[in-house]
């Protein structure tokens, strides 16, 4: 079948090209009647505008690549919706890429992001790299980072503070009586968020003068059986945890698995915290305490912060930290009580 081009349309509905690129793009400065005639003369025929070529010709194709690590995920997946609301918000189109969390497919996606003439990049990914780092301070379009940051802080980004985060769900236990507190981490490569909330597991503990126990800390992939397999480990201990924190909910849910199938009750013999506080901290029982990470607000802030990069609009501060919380649910003792 034959393409239906502007040239067509201009010619069934008898009017010029330039007349039925200003009805495409919304242009005012077009009498009713002629927008009405060639309107119905685009839906008879059946015309498609050609971005591309659109785009060509304003250099720009309203597109945004948006490249995330694990599209299964239910942290992503509402952050996406926060992105994908915003950009529609703005009249922008967005391409999903799911990097399944390796760095080299990240560069590869980036680049062919970048082929496509997308106006802007919103990249999540939890570890940057320097070849990353090259790659977008070398980027033609913005690129802006969510749920995320470079450790120099040069590069937009949108994220919680995750350093204080952790601190403060150490701190609640801490403030139950708890000394022998598990935490089970992302990858321990991650050079970001990993280490950030690690550091805050840390500080919490140094701060009330106990030592930083490194049988006690276990690293995961923010999976359910990463979860299942850490806590196992913290609890088979001969003196072992009496809490655990892990850094997703997924594996605060294997920890709380792992503990009833040895025979411990949650959260009388070991209280359990998660974080992200997705909804799978309903699905579970009991309940599951998690941080609150503003999930869909880390996503439309980042997607509003690009616009106004692509649009070259002030930009009061390249660096937003969203605020976090801790949701209690019944994972954790409402009250203090003597940890045996």
């Amino acid at each position: 079948m034959k393409n239906v081009t502007i040239y067509d349309v201009a010619r069934e509905a008898g009017v010029s090209m330039a007349t039925v690129s200003r009805v495409v793009n919304g242009n005012p400065n077009v009498k009713p009647v002629t927008r009405k005639k060639v309107l119905e003369t685009i839906k008879r025929l059946g015309y498609r505008p050609n971005a591309v070529a659109r785009g060509l010709a304003s250099k720009r194709t309203t597109t945004v690549g948006v490249i995330i690590p694990d599209i299964s995920s239910l942290f992503y997946a509402e952050l996406t919706r926060g992105v994908e609301d915003i950009a529609n918000m703005y009249n922008y189109n967005i391409i999903l890429c799911n990097s399944d969390q390796r760095p080299e497919k990240e560069i590869h996606l980036v680049n062919t992001l970048l082929e496509k003439q997308v106006d802007g990049l919103l990249f999540m990914g939890s570890q940057l790299t320097d070849e990353h780092i090259d790659l977008f301070s070398t980027s033609t379009v913005p690129v802006v980072l969510a749920s995320t940051k470079d450790e120099k802080e040069e590069m937009p980004s949108v994220v919680i503070d995750y350093k204080q985060a952790a601190y403060d769900a150490v701190k609640l236990l801490l403030d139950k009586g708890h000394t022998r507190i598990g935490f089970i981490s992302g990858p321990a490569k991650e050079k970001y968020s990993g280490q950030e909330r690690l550091a805050g597991y840390r500080n919490a503990l140094e701060e009330a003068g106990l030592a930083v126990d490194e049988t006690l800390i276990r690293y995961g992939d923010y999976r359910y059986d990463s979860g299942l397999k850490a806590a196992g480990e913290l609890i088979d201990m001969a003196d072992r945890a009496t809490a655990i924190i892990a850094m997703s909910d997924e594996m605060a849910i294997g920890a709380i698995h792992a503990c009833q199938d040895l025979g411990l009750n949650i959260p009388e013999d070991v209280e359990v915290i998660g974080f992200d506080n997705t909804r799978l901290t309903s699905m579970v029982r009991p309940r599951l305490t998690s941080v609150v990470q503003p999930m869909y607000d880390i996503g439309a802030v980042a997607m509003r912060l690009l616009t106004k990069f692509m649009n070259k609009e002030k930009i009061d501060n390249h660096l937003v930290v969203l605020p976090h919380r801790i949701e209690e649910r019944e994972s954790t003792k409402k009250q203090y009580t003597e940890i045996k």
